[in-house]
């Protein structure tokens, strides 16, 4: 821990409000809340407290800490979900939706129009949504437009253009789907007056909605405007149609959203279902899949899925169901009583009708998890080249190669040794995980490439256990049972021996030699698997002989005028180009060097060579050196 970031710990605030973990180039690793930022903070680097891998790894790179303080947890924890939505912190729970669902826009402007939408806008429409089952939004939306007569142009219905008579009234008018507002047949109050029982419908509130037009229709019959009582009688008829299709799931009419996790740890993912029931019936269901589950409790899990959801609802129900109880309930239910205005209680029931329904959303939450599973398969079947299902069948490896790393060692003559670790995953290059090394145990300028090898084994596994992953399928060593013995003397010393298999590949009959066979694998020279081995071992050796080639350029360009203070790659690029090579730059006047870098460096290279300032000479008279 730096000395910067023990000060900042010592001066947290003991109070309410998100922090983000930062790493040595600013880049946010991890966003969270907390009650008391003091004391959450500092318990990440108490020796104490017990880390799963995740952690540890968190902690490692943690190099700078940053917080912001609210005046309640409510208001942390909106802050702490926009947060994570927009830096997507590597390690915050990921939660998403597998795709863009569909909302029901609302629009924020005089008449608004009621149409479907994949874009959220922070523009003050209203979202009602998302829609999982798009034909159950068309159903919703072809409910609308024939209860409702809305208009569906995009026309700006100001005052001015209306009354100048700018606009005429168009088809939709005349087959009765719109009143004409355009043309202000349709006043905005009563317009207004449509899009609320619009939202009710919406919200799922057909019951009081039906009693609301059942007094218009009444009150319309009174004063003897039956042709308006008619068309209400007709819309409560269609309402009632509609309602009868929704699932009955309770008789007290409460509205109440239910949450339910399905986790599979060793796919390191979980599914939540939330299910939205309106007045007793079930309006919608929505899904989540949750990633990067390692060192959290289930509990943590509900309360990442029911955090996500209520940052951005626009309905909060009467109650809140949970399959299992969340970490931190004292949060929620502030935001909860902020957002709705009174307390929304959360609830675990274990019994009666409500537990029944609870294992209903929980069965949807298995079904979804197990549709998931299923997708992932057939993309994977498909993704995986016949190569690699080739050569775990001709090296008869436990599981398919999808990831294979390879191992190289380059020098010129015994000396500048290094070694490259290619990775190939599912027959294709990964450049992102290649890495080269400076080899450090092999001295004196005599080349060893066992030794050689056996470093960057050990090395390279050494970090990828303290790390927990990615861990190989295959590892290829470039070269026979020498090369191959002292890397498996490697992995054994690293703590990761069996863990995977390790192959070597000698180059002269292409033989494949596994720890402790005295016979080599024969691979067809034709078979798509050799072919596949072939080119990772080429990857790994150009990988090597670029990085020994740029090691040695960086030598070889190494000049005395790099040892002047004041000069660097750039300066002394630019004096060789004016004078050819080191030997001019030494004989050139004070003056001479004046015109390329300045007078102020001209003079510390004349000081620094300790010469004094000779004639101007030609500049063209001998190669450069």
């Amino acid at each position: 821990m730096t000395p910067s970031l023990e000060e900042k710990l010592a001066h947290l605030p003991a109070a309410p409000g998100i922090y983000q973990h930062k790493d040595a180039a600013g880049t946010v690793l991890y966003v969270g809340k907390a009650k008391n930022l003091r004391q959450r903070v500092r318990s990440y680097f108490q020796e104490s407290r017990p880390k799963d891998g995740r952690l540890q790894a968190l902690v490692r790179k943690i190099a700078d800490v940053e917080v912001i303080v609210t005046d309640t947890e409510a208001e942390a924890l909106i802050l702490e979900n926009n947060l994570i939505k927009r830096l997507k912190p590597r390690y915050n729970v990921n939660l998403r939706d597998d795709k863009t669902y569909p909302y029901i826009c609302i629009t924020n402007e005089r008449f608004p129009r009621v149409f479907p939408t994949r874009r959220v806008k922070r523009d003050g429409s209203k979202y009602f949504g998302p829609y999982t089952d798009v034909k159950s939004m068309r159903l919703v939306l072809d409910t609308i437009r024939s209860l409702f007569q809305l208009r569906d142009c995009s026309l700006r219905l100001d005052p001015e253009p209306i009354a100048a008579g700018k606009y005429q009234v168009c088809l939709q008018y005349h087959i009765k789907r719109c009143k004409g507002p355009c043309v202000g047949y349709q006043t905005e109050e009563d317009y207004n007056e449509t899009i609320r029982q619009v939202e009710q419908l919406l919200n799922g509130k057909t019951k009081a909605l039906i009693e609301h037009l059942t007094a218009q229709m009444q009150a319309a019959a009174a004063a003897l405007r039956f042709e308006e009582a008619a068309a209400l009688r007709d819309r409560i008829r269609a309402l009632e149609r509609y309602a009868d299709r929704q699932k009955v799931v309770g008789q007290d009419f409460d509205d109440r959203d239910l949450f339910a996790l399905a986790i599979d740890r060793a796919e390191d993912v979980a599914c939540g279902a939330i299910f939205k029931v309106r007045e007793g019936k079930v309006i919608g269901r929505q899904h989540k899949y949750l990633r990067r589950l390692e060192g959290r409790s289930d509990a943590e899990l509900m309360q990442a899925l029911v955090e996500h959801y209520y940052a951005e609802a626009t309905f909060f129900p009467d109650e809140v169901l949970l399959g299992m109880p969340v970490a931190e309930p004292a949060p929620l239910e502030e935001l909860l009583r902020v957002r709705r205005g009174k307390k929304v209680p959360l609830r675990v029931p274990e019994r009666g009708d409500k537990a029944a329904l609870l294992r209903m959303v929980e069965a949807n939450a298995r079904l979804l998890l197990d549709e998931w599973r299923l997708q992932k398969n057939r993309q994977e079947e498909g993704r995986i080249p016949h190569a690699v299902r080739a050569l775990q069948r001709d090296l008869h490896l436990p599981r398919l190669p999808r990831r294979i790393e390879c191992f190289d060692v380059s020098h010129l003559g015994g000396t500048g040794i290094v070694a490259s670790c290619v990775v190939f995953e599912d027959g294709r290059p990964k450049k992102k995980d290649y890495r080269t090394y400076k080899i450090r145990s092999v001295a004196g300028g005599k080349s060893d490439d066992f030794a050689s090898m056996q470093e960057v084994v050990a090395r390279r596994y050494e970090r990828v256990r303290r790390e927990d992953g990615p861990w190989p399928d295959l590892v290829v060593v470039d070269g026979g049972k020498g090369q191959l013995s002292h890397a498996v003397e490697a992995l054994e010393a690293a703590g990761v021996k069996g863990r995977f298999p390790v192959v070597g590949l000698a180059k002269r009959l292409e033989e494949v030699f596994f720890p402790g066979d005295a016979e080599a694998v024969i691979i067809p020279r034709t078979s798509s698997s050799l072919q596949l081995l072939q080119r990772v071992r080429n990857e790994a050796h150009r990988f090597a002989v670029t990085f020994q080639r740029r090691q040695r350029r960086k030598q070889v360009l190494h000049s005395e005028l790099m040892d002047v203070p004041g000069l660097g790659e750039k300066r002394v690029r630019r004096l060789l180009q004016a004078f050819g090579s080191v030997r001019r730059v030494k004989a050139a006047s004070e003056a001479e060097l004046a015109e390329v870098v300045g007078p102020a460096v001209a003079a510390r290279i004349r000081t620094h060579f300790e010469l004094p300032a000779p004639a101007p000479s030609s500049r063209n008279d001998d190669a450069i050196s």
